[in-house]
């Protein structure tokens, strides 16, 4: 008999691991159930009534520990870098935020459709710290320290375009495991800058264009007015004044 090696184990996988000790365990009978049962990771459970159902073995649930510890490292990661970028707006004398959820403006497609409004979420928002109006520069990082989120991010036109409709765009890249960067400067669309995270420093690898001046729409100021912006701004100074 031919030996067959096992399945590569996907995300799919994991998530049907997931799926299954939460639940009942009823089988699905598809290609990802097959796949799990040959590789060890579920097993079958007969009732005296006759009715199958499906179990997790201790190797499942190694996996999607696993999986779990590799999500929290990934995650990790990501609010780490995020942090060092509002905290270097702060430096730069703006004021930052994070997560916050904006109103933007997807432009026409030019195939005679309008305009369209949606909700943009970028990792980190900043303006800087001035009384006019017009002046308050908006920009907008998205950091990225998977390649394959990245990739992903950058098929999602309508997302760039909210973002560019906010202000300047930045992608701030971090480093693989083996410290290089995810990515070229080159393969992020020429809208946007590109910061790249070199061990304690952010190192401008291509300048964003300059954003067209205008003041905020009402409703990104209404969010800002009703978020807390990220801390860093003078809070190393504050002790001089006690």
């Amino acid at each position: 008999m031919p030996q067959h090696s096992p399945p590569s184990l996907s995300r799919a996988h994991a998530r049907r691991l997931r799926d299954v000790y939460r639940s009942a365990g009823w089988p699905c009978q598809d290609t990802l159930e097959i796949e799990l049962l040959a590789a060890g990771l579920l097993h079958r459970v007969l009732a005296p009534s006759g009715h199958e159902s499906l179990r997790v073995t201790a190797a499942g649930l190694q996996l999607m520990a696993d999986v779990l510890a590799g999500n929290r490292a990934r995650l990790s990661a990501h609010e780490a870098l995020v942090e060092r970028v509002a905290r270097e707006m702060g430096r730069a004398g703006r004021l930052a935020w994070r997560g916050l959820s904006l109103r933007a403006q997807v432009p026409a497609a030019g195939d005679g459709s309008e305009a369209r409004w949606c909700m943009a979420r970028p990792d980190v928002f900043s303006i800087r710290n001035t009384s006019v109006a017009e002046y308050v520069e908006p920009v907008v990082h998205e950091v990225k320290v998977r390649r394959a989120d990245l990739l992903s991010d950058l098929r999602q036109q309508d997302k760039r375009a909210a973002y560019l409709d906010l202000g300047e765009c930045w992608y701030v890249l971090g480093c693989d495991a083996r410290g290089r960067c995810i990515a070229a400067p080159e393969e992020i669309p020429e809208s946007c800058g590109v910061l790249v995270a070199e061990g304690e420093r952010l190192v401008v690898a291509r300048a964003a264009p300059r954003a067209r001046r205008s003041a905020l729409p009402f409703g990104v100021w209404m969010a800002l007015a009703k978020a807390t912006p990220a801390t860093g701004l003078d809070e190393e100074v504050q002790g001089l004044l006690a």
